[in-house]
C-alpha cells in the first residue's frame, strides 16, 4: 500500500525525482573517488616524498570534495521540494475526500482519527520521502560502488565484505520485523490520545462543573502512557540497532587492519591500498547503515500509508448523480415516500414506513422521544444520509437525482448543535451568502431575535467569535446559527431542535417573526417542547422510527396516545387545549 500510494502521488513530480537521482549519483561518485585519491597520495606522495604530487592530488581531492558538497546540497533541496509536495498533495486529497463524506463515513472513522491521519500520518510518509531522497538513493550507490572500488583495491580482502555485510543485514532485519507491530499500536494509541484531548477541550466546562479534573487527568495520563509504552518499545529496538551496526563496523575495521597488515608485510599490498580498502568498507557499511535507518522508518510509514489509503479508498455513500435532474418548479414541497433507513451493520432499521408530505409554505413539526429517529429523518432531506428504501422528494424529484450543490442551495439547515466558526459575527452570517449586505445581516438578526445583543457588543457585526462560538452563550450561539440560515434565503428551512436553548418568550417571538417575515417558505422543525410546535400546520409524532400520529395539535391530543403523553409530561391537557 505504501508503494502504491507513493507511485500515485510522486508520478507527477518525475522531473524532481530525476533531479534528485542525478545529483545524489554525482555526489556518490565523488565520494567514491576520494579514498582512491587518498591512497595515491600515500603510495605515490608520502612514501616517495613527492611533495608536488601531494599538493596536486590534494588540490584535486579538494575540488572533488567541493563538487560532492554542492551536489549533496542541491540533491537535498530537490528532495525537500519532493517531500513537501507529496505532503501537500496528500493533505489536500484527504481534506477533499473527508469534506465529501456523509455522516455515515464520519461516524465510521471518527473526527480524532481523521485529524491524526491528516497530520501525523501524512507527516510520517512525508518524512520517509525526505529521508529517501537524501539517504536511500545514495545508500545503494555508495554500497554497490564501494564494493566495486574495494575489489579493485584488494581482491584478497574482499572475503571480509562477504562476511560483514550479510551479518549486518540479518541484524537489521530481525530488529525491523519486531518494530512493525509496535508502530501499528502506536498510531492507534495516538488516535486515542487525540480523542480524549478533543473531548476534554470541548467539554472543559462540564469537567469543571462536575469536578472531574483529577479523573480526566488520569484518563489522559493512561492514554499518554500507552503511547509512551509503544514509543519506548520501538525506541529500544531502534537503540539496539545502531550499537549492533557499529559493532559490526568496528570489528570489520579491526579485521581489515589485522589481515591487511599481513599483506603489507608480505609486500602483497601497499599501505595506501590498505587504507583505501578500509575506507571503502566503511562506505559500504555506512550505506547499509543508512538503508537500515530507512528500514526503521518504513514500517511506521507503511502503517500510516495504510491508514491514509483507507480514507482515500472510502467513497461517500451519498453519490452525486451523473445526469442531475432540473425540476421546473422550486416551491419547497417535500414528500417522504415509504422511507426506510438502516445504519450499516444494524439489526433493524432506524426509520421504517415513513410516509407524509410537507406542502410548500407550511410548517411541519416532528416530535418524539429521544432516539425516535427525528434527526435522522430530517437529515435525509439534505442527504446527510441516503435512504435505504423508499424515496425523499423535493418538488417532485428524488433528492438522489438532484445535483447536491443545487439541493443544498435550496435548504437552510440549523443543526441541533449550533456551531460557529472562528472569525466575526459578519463572517459567520455570510457563510451561506457571501454577497449579503450589512442590512441583510441586521434583518436576519432581527428575525432571529439576536439584534439586541449584537448591537450591545462593542464592535457589532465585527465582534470576534471564537472557534465553535465558545465566547457567546448557548442561546446566543443558537440564534446566530438561525440568522446564518436566514441570510442564505433558501426555500426550505430545517430546524433540528434549534430552539432548545431559547427561553419560552424568545422562542415565541422568534416563531412569530418567522411567520411574519417568511410566510411562504417551507419549514421542517424538530422540537422537544410542545409550545414550540403547537401552531404548526402539521405535527408528525415518531416512536421507535415509525409514525404513530400525524395532524394538528388539537387533533393529536384526541387521536395520538404518544403525543398526549408528551403533552401531559410538559403541561396539563386543559392548558394545552
Amino acid at each position: 500500500m505504501l508503494w502504491r500510494l507513493l507511485v500515485t502521488y510522486l508520478k507527477p513530480a518525475w522531473p524532481l525525482i530525476i533531479a534528485v537521482v542525478v545529483f545524489q549519483l554525482a555526489q556518490s561518485i565523488a565520494s567514491l573517488q576520494l579514498p582512491t585519491m587518498n591512497a595515491d597520495i600515500i603510495d605515490n606522495g608520502v612514501v616517495t616524498g613527492d611533495i608536488d604530487y601531494i599538493w596536486s592530488t590534494g588540490g584535486m581531492m579538494l575540488i572533488v570534495t567541493l563538487v560532492q558538497v554542492a551536489c549533496a546540497i542541491v540533491g537535498v533541496y530537490f528532495g525537500s521540494r519532493l517531500a513537501m509536495g507529496i505532503g501537500h498533495d496528500l493533505r489536500a486529497a484527504l481534506f477533499h475526500r473527508v469534506v465529501g463524506f456523509s455522516q455515515q463515513e464520519m461516524g465510521q472513522f471518527g473526527p480524532p482519527s481523521l485529524i491524526t491521519r491528516n497530520t501525523n500520518d501524512v507527516q510520517q510518509v512525508q518524512m520517509l520521502v525526505q529521508m529517501t531522497s537524501t539517504l536511500m538513493i545514495s545508500a545503494p550507490m555508495l554500497a554497490i560502488g564501494g564494493v566495486i572500488m574495494a575489489v579493485r583495491q584488494d581482491v584478497g580482502l574482499s572475503w571480509l565484505m562477504v562476511v560483514s555485510i550479510p551479518i549486518m543485514l540479518i541484524l537489521v532485519s530481525l530488529i525491523v520485523v519486531r518494530m512493525v507491530p509496535a508502530f501499528q499500536q502506536m498510531q492507534k494509541r495516538i488516535d486515542r490520545v487525540n480523542q480524549i484531548l478533543r473531548e476534554q477541550l470541548t467539554g472543559i466546562r462540564v469537567i469543571r462543573a462536575f469536578v472531574r479534573e483529577c479523573e480526566e487527568r488520569k484518563r489522559f495520563e493512561t492514554a499518554s502512557e500507552g503511547v509512551a509504552e509503544m514509543g519506548i518499545r520501538a525506541g529500544n529496538l531502534m537503540a539496539l540497532m545502531f550499537p549492533a551496526i557499529m559493532l559490526v563496523m568496528n570489528i570489520s575495521s579491526v579485521a581489515v587492519i589485522w589481515f591487511g597488515a599481513s599483506e603489507v608485510q608480505n609486500s602483497n599490498a601497499q599501505i595506501g591500498t590498505l587504507f583505501a580498502f578500509l575506507q571503502y568498507l566503511m562506505q559500504i557499511l555506512m550505506g547499509v547503515m543508512m538503508a537500515a535507518f530507512m528500514f526503521v522508518m518504513i514500517p511506521r510509514a507503511a502503517v500510516c500509508a495504510n491508514r491514509i489509503s483507507e480514507v482515500l479508498r472510502t467513497d461517500t455513500s451519498v453519490i452525486a448523480p451523473t445526469s442531475p435532474a432540473t425540476p421546473e418548479l422550486t416551491n419547497g414541497a417535500i414528500v417522504f415516500d415509504d422511507v426506510e433507513f438502516t445504519y450499516p451493520g444494524a439489526d433493524k432499521p432506524v426509520l421504517s414506513g415513513i410516509r407524509f408530505a410537507v406542502e410548500p409554505g407550511t410548517t411541519t413539526a416532528i416530535i418524539g422521544s429521544t432516539g425516535a429517529g427525528k434527526s435522522t429523518l430530517i437529515g435525509l432531506v439534505p442527504r446527510l444520509f441516503d435512504v435505504t428504501a423508499g424515496a425523499v422528494r423535493v418538488d417532485g424529484t428524488d433528492v438522489r437525482e438532484l445535483d447536491p450543490d443545487e439541493l443544498w442551495r435550496r435548504i437552510g439547515l440549523v443543526p441541533q448543535r449550533a456551531f460557529l466558526f472562528s472569525g466575526t459575527i459578519a463572517s459567520n452570517l455570510r457563510y451561506g451568502n457571501a454577497d449579503a449586505t450589512d442590512d441583510d445581516l441586521w434583518h436576519a438578526l432581527e428575525i432571529a431575535q439576536a439584534r439586541d445583543f449584537v448591537e450591545a457588543m462593542p464592535l457589532g457585526l465585527e465582534e470576534l467569535i471564537a472557534q465553535g462560538g465558545t465566547n457567546v452563550s448557548g442561546g446566543q450561539r443558537q440564534r446566530l446559527a438561525i440568522a446564518r440560515a436566514l441570510v442564505k434565503q433558501p426555500e426550505i428551512y430545517i430546524f433540528d431542535d434549534s430552539f432548545s436553548a431559547l427561553d419560552v418568550a424568545t422562542d415565541a417571538a422568534l416563531r412569530r417573526a418567522l411567520h411574519t417575515h417568511l410566510p411562504h417558505v417551507t419549514q421542517l422543525v424538530v422540537a422537544q417542547r410542545v409550545s414550540t410546535i403547537r401552531d404548526a400546520d402539521q405535527i408528525v409524532v415518531l416512536d421507535h422510527g415509525e409514525i404513530v400520529g400525524i395532524g394538528r395539535h388539537r387533533d393529536l391530543l384526541e387521536t395520538s396516545k404518544t403525543y398526549r403523553e408528551i403533552v401531559e409530561s410538559q403541561e396539563s391537557v386543559e392548558a394545552a387545549s
